[in-house]
Order: C-alpha cells, then structure tokens, then sequence
C-alpha cells in the first residue's frame, strides 16, 4: 500500500503545526515547524524545516532545514528586540502587538510548482521562486527567480538556466503538474526515462 494519502497529510513526530492547509500527497519531516502556509500537491519538506507565510505549489522538494519566510526584526523602531511586539510575555498588563504579527502574516513566500529548494537555504518574505526552479544548498534568497533557473550563493544569484531555450515555456505551457493522479501514473515511465525535450515531444 501507498505511504502517501490524498486525504490527509504524512506528517513526521516532532512537528509544530498551526494555520496551514494541505493538498494530497503532502509529506511533512520530522521536527518541521509550519505557520500560516499552504502546500499543494505532492509537495514536501524533509526534517527540521521551519516555513511561515508561505504558498508552496504542486511537487516543491524541500530539502532538510530550509527556513522560507523567515521572520525580520523591526529595524526601523528604537528596539529590535520583540518585547515591544511580544509584549503580554513581559507585563501581565501588555498585549501583543497585533499590528506587527498582521503585517509579517501578510508577506508571502511564494514556492512555484515542481522546484528544488536545496539543503539549508533561506527565502526571505515577499519572494517569489518560480515554477521548475532550483535553489541550491545554503543560498539566501532575497529576490524573485524566475521558471527553470538555477540560483545559489549568499545573496543568490542566477547561474545557470535548467533547460535550453524555449524547452521552460512549452513546460510551463504544459503545466504537467495540474494532472490528475491517474494520468500521471500513465505517465510515469516517461517521467522516469524522457529527457524534458523527449517528454515535450510526445505530451506538449
């Protein structure tokens, strides 16, 4: 029998999840902290992830401690430090800055579809990775990639495109992710064997 469900998520021990919402076949690694994020289809992340505010699309790989909309500090204000935002836990007569937590909430990371977030890399808030794009062990990512490119270094930065030219926009043009469950089992001994040309060739 399959490990992986469509009706609920495979959820690792040691998780801390709150306010997220799963598509079919999601997986979540062991001691993942998850808030306020989406995951599409087939998508997963491996142990120790720690991903907020963000939309993941459909068959994301999330390699092991990735952090994804990682959290900043008010660098603007007199104090970086939280106990002005996190003040109910210093003063019983203190409420959290609800304004400050709203406003994080809503700085979306954006995952696009089928792409490979490497080993320990960090996107900032507000950054869009698009679809088929690859983002290597250890980048920190502070700006937009665009489909089927290759990022890496600290800040990231391009280097190199995933397929020759053209190739990316049939594949976006095809958008294989939006098939159903039964056509990709079809499908699988190309996915398996086919270059992405070959696989163009015969699905595009």
């Amino acid at each position: 029998m399959a490990r992986l469900r469509p009706d609920q998520p495979f959820v690792h021990p040691g998780c801390d999840i709150t306010n997220s919402q799963f598509g079919a076949y999601v997986e979540i690694g062991a001691g993942s902290r998850i808030n306020n994020s989406t995951f599409g289809d087939f998508s997963y992340c491996d142990r120790t992830c720690d991903i907020a505010n963000a939309e993941i699309g459909k068959f994301s790989n999330i390699a092991s401690f990735t952090r994804i909309g990682a959290t900043d500090h008010p660098m603007e204000k007199a104090s970086l430090h939280h106990f002005h935002y996190r003040s109910a836990d210093y003063w019983d007569d203190a409420e959290h800055d609800a304004d400050w937590f709203a406003y994080r909430a809503g700085r979306t990371a954006s995952i696009g579809h089928d792409t490979w977030i490497g080993h320990g890399a960090m996107i900032k808030p507000e950054v869009t990775i698009g679809h088929g794009a690859v983002v290597a062990s250890g980048a920190i990512v502070t700006k937009d990639v665009a489909p089927y490119t290759v990022v890496a270094g600290v800040t990231a930065k391009v280097i190199r495109n995933r397929y020759a030219d053209g190739i990316a926009d049939r594949m976006m043009d095809l958008a294989w992710w939006d098939w159903d469950h039964a056509k990709l089992r079809l499908a699988l001994p190309d996915f398996r064997k086919m270059t992405a040309e070959e696989f163009l060739e015969k699905y595009a």
